[in-house]
This record gives structure tokens, sequence and C-alpha cells, in this order.
């Protein structure tokens, strides 16, 4: 059995917007490159472009229909919503302390989740343990990989600071995924989460998931947007801020 180092007051971890999200998979993909090439790769894939294919990919993204149910008032509403999906750095990660070889560690600097692969044996006992299937073996390596929230770029000082942080994060477009402090409620990742109603994927489990999720907003109702749609909000014009030849074209107009 691995033990665990005293939980760390650094706690670094991944915010995902899941109203944002528009399920591209550039996550997915940048993680791919970033991490098949980093100190934790290669990557490996079997029978990419085959009938098969099978492949390590330590993030992934799933797309579900969600249906609120119909009340008295309205009708029932449906959305897609996209779930990214990788490591969660818990506090207390029960994959680590199953490790029968000390493969699985967490560091007690920032709380992130590693494997060993020199150490690892491949018996999969930490993929079974992680109840957010956040483990990926790989069968040409014999040894199991995760998501390193880029440790081997976020700590890289031969980078700008600006692309200091996880690749995934770097290559959102829209924006749905913020890394920092968790540990440290005045950071901007903590504010937000405090924000928008952040959550943790199942607390009830007790392993304390550092990463958090950010809920859909409430969507406006087509229909009902289409019967009555919102006023426009009214314009107004300071036109003493105007330049000079604006100013006399709205005099001008204004007659």
């Amino acid at each position: 059995m691995t033990m665990l180092p005293p939980v760390a007051p650094v706690k670094l971890g991944l915010v995902i917007d899941l109203d944002t999200c528009v399920g591209c998979h550039a996550c997915a993909v940048a993680c791919k490159q970033w991490n098949d090439g980093g100190q934790f790769g290669p990557l490996p894939d079997e029978r990419a472009f085959g009938k098969d294919p099978l492949g390590v990919w330590v993030n992934r993204v799933h797309s579900y229909e969600v249906t609120a149910p119909a009340t008295a008032n309205a009708p029932a509403k449906h959305m897609t919503v996209h779930f990214p999906r990788s490591c969660l750095h818990c506090e207390v990660p029960e994959c680590v302390t199953v490790c029968p070889t000390g493969a699985s560690y967490k560091r007690a600097s920032d709380g992130i989740v590693l494997v060993d692969e020199d150490k690892c044996i491949g018996c999969k006992l930490c993929a079974w343990a992680c109840p957010y299937g956040a483990r990926e073996f790989s069968e040409v390596k014999g040894t199991m990989q995760k998501c390193t929230l880029c440790v081997d770029r976020i700590y890289n000082e031969t980078l700008d600071a600006a692309d200091r942080q996880p690749a995934c994060v770097q290559a959102c477009p829209t924006r749905a995924r913020h890394f920092g402090d968790l540990g440290d409620a005045s950071s901007a990742v903590s504010k937000l989460v405090a924000e928008r109603g952040g959550y943790a994927l199942m607390p009830e489990s007790g392993f304390r998931p550092v990463n958090r999720y950010l809920p859909p907003r409430p969507r406006r109702d087509a229909a009902a947007a289409a019967t009555n749609p919102a006023p426009a909000p009214a314009e107004t014009l300071d036109a003493a801020k105007l330049p000079p030849l604006l100013r006399w074209l709205d005099r001008v107009l204004s007659r």
C-alpha cells in the first residue's frame, strides 16, 4: 500500500465550464500532442486507422443529451452537455493507496497525482480503484498512464509565463477550461468556482477531487423567445462625446 503525503496547501487543478464547452475535442488533441512527446510520453496508439483502433487518451470528452422534465408551466427542455473527463487529482486518491509498488504517487508540493512508469507493473489496481475512469492502460508499454496537469510544462521556465499552463487549457477555443490553485481562496479559479457554484464530482465517495465543474446556465426556450422576444435595450447617444463632424451631422438629422 502506498502512503499519501500530508495534505498540501497548494492544490493545482482544473475548473471546467460545462456552459461554454462545445465538445470540439481541442483539449483532448492538445493533451495527446503535448504528452506524447513530453516527459510522460509517448501515448501510443494501436491500429489507429483500423476498424478497431485502440490508444491512450488521458483527456476524453463525452457528450450527453439532457432532458429537463416538463412542469405545469413549461414543456420538457432538451440540451446537449459536453463533459470533458480526466484525472481529478483527488486529495485522497484511492488509485495511489492501492498501488503495490509505489508507482502511483501524489506530490506533496502541489497535490498533483502522477505515475512512475519505472515502478509500474501494469496490474491495473489503480484503474479499478478510480471511480472516475481516469486511468489509461497502454497495451504497448504495459503501464498505466494518466493526466499529469502537464507538470513538465507548467514549471518550464524556458516557456513564456502565459504558456505555463496545461496544454488543454491553452488550446480551448471557448475558454471553457481554467487552471490554478484551488487551495487558495483568493485565486482566480477559486473565485470562479464560488461565483458560478462549481462542484466536485461524486463528493460522497470521500476522495475529495480537486478539479471542479461549472454547471450549465439556464437556456431560454426558443419557442417562447420567438413568441415573446426580449425587448431590445434602449440606445442612448451622448452627443457631447462625438467628434465635431458627427455632432454637426446629428444636429442636421435631428431637425
